[in-house]
């Protein structure tokens, strides 16, 4: 009979004693303990068990658990003799910071110093012991929501020594999610502010001291050594190149094959495998996301689990506020295609807004994009990787996520859609003037915005919604070569009912043309000059069923003729 499939568990002993479907991961241990490395950094996607395998790493170490070995008795890590001997022998500090979602720096360390204090209260019978002197019980009874910082960057490096004191032996430290609060400080504007705290607290938790044993990181980005671990020469950092813990995070084909049959889903395993596969972690191929395998078996249909569950207010403020060409690159993307960059796996948040690759790298690390091939450049001795969207479940993220750009702003943008299939000139005017006037500071709210890049940035992201709307209709492209130069917008339709449409924006210029009509003009007269038609007339296309239209700028006012 199939176990049960619960959703949300990351407590590892209820999901052991309920008797869950689990897939065992406990070689994580052994791998790990073996390493021998002090602080290890593990970075993956969201929703891949690395709070499960955390809590897993607690019940096993720490000697609150010291009575509870028959929740590993069935488990592959207690066939390993030496290893029997190891659990609940040790002290263990286990925090995390994946629900620090804060709008401020002050509130985010306000939340992170809730959390240090709900740690102490649970330690709170050191205050009871002779381990402690009279000034450091004063000290300890000082630790609250409202510390000053020399005590919160202090109190994780303080509670590991109490600890070590009470129980002869070094203790564990275990933080979930350190990033999450990273990111926030970064999409909300008060990223210097977070990194020179946490840097400090950081530093004194884990450089090495004689209260530390091991300790385990985890979370989605690999923040740039310069910004938080600048002091920490003990780190050994494990991103989704990095060999070790391969299979350790997420699930193996292996394993989703043999969950498929326990289930009576086998039969659908290619389907499983469009939807859910492709993720890479070192030289291990064919990894699924666990999160989604899991509502797969519980519910038996398919859809975009994980896009649900994940905060996409990075993903899409780095798209949505990218340049004109990140666009280009994103609408290659959702048509299928791959392309090629250098990537750094490093993330420095403060150069998201000047580097192009941080932002590549950054969606590789959440893995909204995967490894499909790295070769090296023998010229300049550079990493090329090719990337592509990972997944069926992932490609929807994006649809999703481009769809709402519009829909929160302003219904105008259906209309305006509906208008252009219609060939109605006039409401396309009305309509995109309205989406225009609401969406360009949207589209151009980066650091260093200019006059000249608010209309390309704007319409390479209307781009992105026409792939989204019209994806059923039409192949949609933008800059790519015909007749004798590139075009703007080209939809070319998958239906003899349709019409082609080609589209060239351009920016009024008053030393070239005295006013917005003569610019429209210039756009059409630029589509006839340079037989942007050529491309659809090779296959087949007759003018009469090759609709242009020229779109000009001039500060929020557009134009179309």
């Amino acid at each position: 009979m199939a176990r049960s499939v619960g959703i949300g568990f990351q407590d590892f002993e209820q999901m052991i004693t309920t008797n869950n479907f689990y897939i065992d991961k406990t070689s994580f241990i052994k791998e790990w303990w073996e390493y021998n490395d002090v602080v290890t950094l593990i970075t993956r996607p969201r929703r891949f068990g690395k709070t499960l395998n955390l809590d897993m790493v607690e019940h096993f170490f720490s000697v609150n658990y010291s009575g509870r070995s028959n929740l590993f008795h069935n488990l592959s890590i207690w066939q390993e003799e030496k290893y029997r001997k190891l659990q609940g022998t040790y002290p263990v500090i286990s925090l995390s910071f994946a629900n620090v979602k804060e709008t401020s720096f002050q509130s985010t360390k306000k939340r992170i110093c809730q959390i240090i204090e709900k740690l102490y209260n649970k330690y709170d019978f050191l205050l009871e012991c002779d381990c402690l002197n009279e000034k450091e019980k004063e000290t300890y009874q000082k630790i609250s929501a409202d510390m000053e910082d020399y005590l919160a960057t202090d109190s994780l490096n303080a509670l590991s020594d109490y600890l070590m004191r009470y129980y002869g032996k070094k203790v564990i430290i275990l933080l979930d999610e350190y990033d999450t609060p990273l990111q926030e400080a970064y999409v909300h504007g008060y990223w210097d502010d977070l990194s020179s705290f946490i840097r400090s607290l950081f530093n004194a938790a884990f450089k090495t001291t004689s209260f530390l044993e091991r300790a385990i990181m985890t979370g989605i980005t690999r923040v740039s050594k310069e910004s938080i671990f600048s002091d920490l020469n003990n780190l050994e950092v494990v991103t989704t190149t990095s060999e070790k813990y391969e299979a350790s995070f997420g699930f193996t084909q292996e394993e989703v094959w043999d969950a498929l049959k326990e289930y009576g889903l086998y039969e659908n395993r290619e389907q499983v495998r469009t939807w859910y596969d492709g993720f890479t972690f070192g030289t291990k191929t064919d990894i699924y996301n666990p999160w989604s395998i899991i509502n797969y078996l519980n519910k038996k249909k398919f859809s975009a689990y994980w896009a649900n569950t994940s905060s996409n207010s990075l993903v899409g403020k780095l798209i949505r506020e990218g340049s004109a060409n990140t666009k280009v690159i994103m609408e290659d993307l959702l048509s299928g295609k791959t392309f090629h960059t250098e990537i750094d796996e490093q993330i420095a948040f403060n150069q998201l807004d000047y580097d192009e690759n941080a932002v590549w790298s950054l969606l590789l690390a959440c893995g909204y994009l995967r490894l499909i091939n790295c070769c090296m450049d023998e010229e300049w001795g550079i990493e090329k990787y090719e990337l592509a969207i990972t997944n069926k479940e992932v490609r929807l993220t994006f649809r999703q996520l481009i769809t709402g750009w519009f829909s929160k702003f302003t219904p105008a943008y259906n209309d305006f859609i509906k208008a252009l299939l219609a060939d109605d000139k006039k409401a396309m005017n009305t309509y995109m003037n309205r989406v225009a006037f609401t969406t360009f500071s949207y589209f151009d709210t980066g650091k260093h915005p200019s006059k000249e890049s608010e209309p390309e940035r704007f319409y390479h992201g209307f781009i992105l919604g026409l792939m989204v709307d019209l994806a059923e209709r039409y192949s949609i492209t933008s800059n790519r070569e015909s007749g004798f130069g590139r075009y703007d917008v080209l939809l070319e339709p998958l239906s003899d009912a349709d019409d082609a449409i080609i589209m060239e924006f351009k920016v009024h210029d008053p030393t070239d043309e005295d006013t917005l009509a003569d610019t429209l003009q210039k756009a059409l007269e630029q589509i006839e000059r340079k037989k942007y038609s050529a491309i659809l007339e090779a296959k087949g296309f007759t003018s009469d069923h090759i609709r242009k239209y020229g779109f000009a700028f001039e500060g929020k006012t557009i134009l179309i003729g």
